[in-house]
């Protein structure tokens, strides 16, 4: 489930970054604590839309510390509440920064052998019965935002500004951030003058941090095709118009559409992932539906081949002798855009977390072809913002995988487990100090 971040001149780059006294060692004295919490949240994911306790128990995590907390912020398009919470910390004049962590999980039955793991099941919107798993890190989101969180107050001599921390539900079918942002965000709030998030990564070791300026994570397109024909008897295919038929070629031709069709400096994915048709051997059904995902760092390129799919649908049914009133049907589903890190504000953070971690582990980002949804908070890159990773890998496993070519358990995986205590270290860590020096 995002960031098209334009620079903005109110964020200068500082003078040389220093490590905050004391930090390490504060963080150290956390990490039982937020151990507990880490291994809370593991074992009692919530799918998306359905986290209620889980933003509850961050809510409340927050009130302790002395935020002013506000639960169930944002509304989805269908009218319903969302459990999205906002916390704000103020401390004189200064700017305002956003830092946000997502809570939901996956409908993904665990399968990592943890004494931690989740057990937990649920009923996905189909009705069917699924196992729930934080099977892409936000349990370890959750819990770095809520030591940062704790760090900050401890230092409020150190910093002026406001701190608004974001709980955000349903990043996983990126619906949360468009919702709390239809509900007044800003507007209740207050409207950030920055905005920074993290990701853990099986692709960096845990204890490290990764970063990248420009293009980080892909936008996220679903798209709809519906090929429309004349059904009939299996026998008879001349007596109708096999929608079948006109389907296999569709999805053969659009392999074509991001390979003979767009600038191949741009880079783009289209993915057919569900085709239905048909109830029974020897009959030609009347439509068959398909569902594609398309991924793009340019929101003009996802306009450009969304009208490419368009008319190859279009010009394969007219070949083939479609009715005008049996035409396909092209829809365009939920969106999100591409997450594009702000240049100047990421070398500022990077700077800072270099001084916080050392040289050593603070490494390059790659950019990847999925997708986020926090890039909403940016308002089309009018606020600057960085995503940036959070390691979670066994730094040796990590070395021998890169050396083998076998891939260790990734995002969305039922074995993905991160390093945990390295993580949340590195994550507590590297937030504060960017946290303290974009609020010096």
């Amino acid at each position: 489930m995002l960031l098209r971040f334009l620079a903005v001149a109110a964020v200068a780059l500082p003078l040389p970054a220093q490590a905050p006294d004391g930090l390490a060692d504060s963080v150290a004295k956390q990490l039982p604590t937020l151990t507990e919490t880490y291994k809370r949240l593991h074992q009692t994911p919530e799918l998306s839309r359905h986290e209620e306790k889980t933003s509850a128990f961050v809510a409340a995590e927050l009130r302790k510390l002395g935020y002013t907390v506000t639960e169930h912020v944002g509304k989805y398009e269908d009218g319903t509440q969302a459990f999205g919470v906002v916390a704000i910390l103020e401390n004189g004049s200064g700017p305002r920064l956003l830092i946000r962590t997502d809570m939901d999980a996956l409908p993904v039955t665990e399968n990592t052998g943890l004494d931690y793991a989740s057990t937990l099941k649920s009923t996905n919107p189909q009705g069917q019965e699924v196992g729930v798993m934080h099977a892409c890190g936000h349990d370890l989101h959750m819990t770095v935002l809520l030591g940062t969180a704790r760090e900050m107050v401890a230092r409020k001599a150190a910093w002026h500004g406001t701190l608004m921390l974001i709980g955000q539900p349903a990043e996983e079918v990126i619906a949360g951030a468009a919702a709390m942002m239809a509900d007044n965000l800003y507007g209740r709030f207050g409207k950030p003058d920055m905005v920074v998030a993290e990701h853990d990564s099986p692709d960096a070791a845990a204890g490290s941090v990764a970063f990248k300026s420009g293009p980080l994570m892909a936008s996220s397109t679903t798209v709809n095709v519906v090929m429309r024909g004349i059904g009939g008897h299996g026998s008879r295919p001349e007596a109708g118009k096999d929608p079948i038929v006109l389907a296999a070629e569709f999805v053969l031709v659009a392999q074509t559409i991001v390979s003979r069709q767009i600038d191949p400096q741009q880079p783009a994915v289209l993915t057919i992932g569900t085709i239905h048709g048909g109830t029974k051997n020897n009959i030609i059904p009347d439509e068959v539906t398909m569902g594609l995902t398309l991924r793009t760092y340019s929101m003009a390129v996802r306009d450009q081949i969304v009208a490419d799919i368009r008319r190859t649908a279009n010009g394969l049914a007219e070949a083939y002798g479609i009715p005008t009133d049996r035409m396909p049907v092209v829809s365009v589903g939920e969106s999100t855009p591409p997450t594009i890190n702000d240049a100047k504000l990421n070398d500022r953070i990077r700077a800072v977390a270099v001084s916080a971690l050392g040289a050593e582990r603070v490494v390059d980002a790659h950019a990847v072809m999925g997708s986020e949804d926090v890039g909403q908070f940016s308002m089309d890159g009018k606020i600057p913002a960085v995503m940036y990773w959070l390691g979670a890998s066994d730094s040796e496993k990590l070395a021998e995988s890169r050396k083998t070519g076998v891939a260790l358990p990734g995002l969305h995986s039922s074995k993905f487990a991160p390093v945990y205590a390295p993580a949340i270290t590195a994550g507590v860590t590297a937030m504060t100090a960017i946290a303290l020096d974009l609020l010096k």
